[in-house]
């Protein structure tokens, strides 16, 4: 088998909930050595959020894999003394305390670019490491509603709607890994370590678009639209004769003008606005109904497989058990299984995508708190009595 992309790089886990582990998890489904450092006491949250079997987490399991797990109480001289050798030889770290946490516990970036030159120091923090907002605490519920999404998600006449799971979070993550490969990339031309400050409120706001330059250029402040778009139309969800849903989106002009062919309004293609998506989305109410009353007189097997004779671009709106069995992902290998100590055969998410030379892999899934500290500690070089002395002290 191939040698993963990311082999030989170490990255230690600081962080919880739930940014900054996915991106270690991340690094860790593509070779890197990633050792999860959880508090004593406190573990990462994460294991107990949401559903659990058999009293473990199954959130855990995910966010945990291919992570080898220790305690350390970084709060403590011996704690402290832990960290520092363990960061001569990381490539990476992943915090997310809030600012000035690492520094009181004088484990700052001096400290630790001290001991390990070449480190990338990772910060995940809701707004980042400096300004007036700097020192709350940070969620990603906050970076939803802060960064427009929840503006301009739900129906005209609604509320605001945030998302039901961690979304800012997880682009967020899927940012930081970027972030940390980004840096390291750069170290490979100087030699030296960096910091990477990640605030979660950022790239969140990445990812809705040009929002603030419609507004900057015209004032323009997207509003509600429901399932609609402001950018073109038909764009929808519609419900089938046999009470399904399915959603059809025609962000293209040609894509447009066979799903009105299909439904037969060809008629509407030859009215000037239709050249256009803006022009669409202005007669949304139009082009809806004409979609709307087609798909409400077939089945979804009816209507999918018209949509892909006439090469229209239509999905069913699925549940994770449509998902669980869905032919494409099926043949993607979306959802794999894991052997589990605890739970047996596991299925959840694989890789984020796949390489034809190097591929990652899932190695094991999320390990119990601790599981791993004497080997890990032993591996670094501390004897068994400091492994008593950091227990008798706490740091364990």
């Amino acid at each position: 088998m191939s040698t993963p992309p990311l082999t030989g790089l170490r990255v230690l886990d600081m962080a919880t909930l739930f940014a900054g582990p996915l991106a270690a998890t991340m690094l860790g489904d593509f070779g890197a050595e990633v050792v999860k450092i959880e508090h004593p006491t406190r573990p990462d949250p994460s294991r107990g959020h949401g559903p659990a079997k058999d009293d473990i987490g199954l959130w855990w399991k995910i966010l945990g894999r291919n992570k080898r797990t220790i305690t350390l109480d970084l709060s403590k001289p011996g704690g402290r003394a832990t960290l520092l050798r363990l960061a001569a030889t990381a490539d990476v770290i992943i915090e997310n305390f809030r600012p000035g946490t690492l520094e009181k516990w004088d484990l700052g970036w001096p400290e630790l670019s001290d001991a390990n030159p070449r480190l990338v120091l990772t910060r995940v923090t809701g707004f980042g490491q400096f300004g007036p907002y700097a020192h709350r605490p940070g969620f990603g519920t906050l970076a939803e509603a802060m960064s427009g999404f929840a503006a301009i998600t739900g129906e005209p006449d609604a509320p605001p709607t945030l998302p039901p799971f961690g979304l800012a979070d997880s682009i967020a993550g899927l940012a930081t890994a970027y972030a940390v490969l980004t840096a390291l990339a750069a170290r490979d031309r100087t030699g030296e370590g960096q910091v990477v400050d990640m605030a979660i409120i950022e790239p969140i706001l990445t990812v809705l678009g040009p929002q603030p330059t419609w507004y900057d250029q015209l004032g323009h402040i997207q509003p509600r639209t429901g399932n609609r778009s402001q950018n073109n139309a038909p764009r929808n969800t519609y419900r089938t004769a046999d009470g399904t849903w399915v959603a059809v989106s025609t962000s293209a002009q040609s894509v447009a003008e066979r799903v009105m062919r299909l439904v037969g309004r060809p008629d509407l293609i030859d009215e000037p606005w239709f050249a256009t998506g803006d022009g669409r989305a202005r007669h949304c109410d139009v082009l809806d109904k004409a979609v709307g009353d087609w798909i409400a007189q077939r089945t979804r097997t009816e209507v999918l497989a018209a949509f892909e004779k006439a090469e229209a671009a239509v999905a069913p709106i699925q549940d994770v058990r449509d998902v669980m069995t869905d032919p494409q992902y099926a043949a993607l290998g979306t959802i794999t299984t894991v052997d589990d100590p605890d739970l047996g055969p596991l299925r959840m998410q694989n890789v984020l995508f796949r390489l034809s030379a190097t591929p990652g892999a899932i190695r094991w899934a999320g390990r119990p708190h601790g599981a791993d500290t004497d080997a890990v500690l032993t591996e670094l070089g501390l004897t068994p009595a400091e492994l008593t002395a950091l227990r008798t002290e706490g740091a364990l």
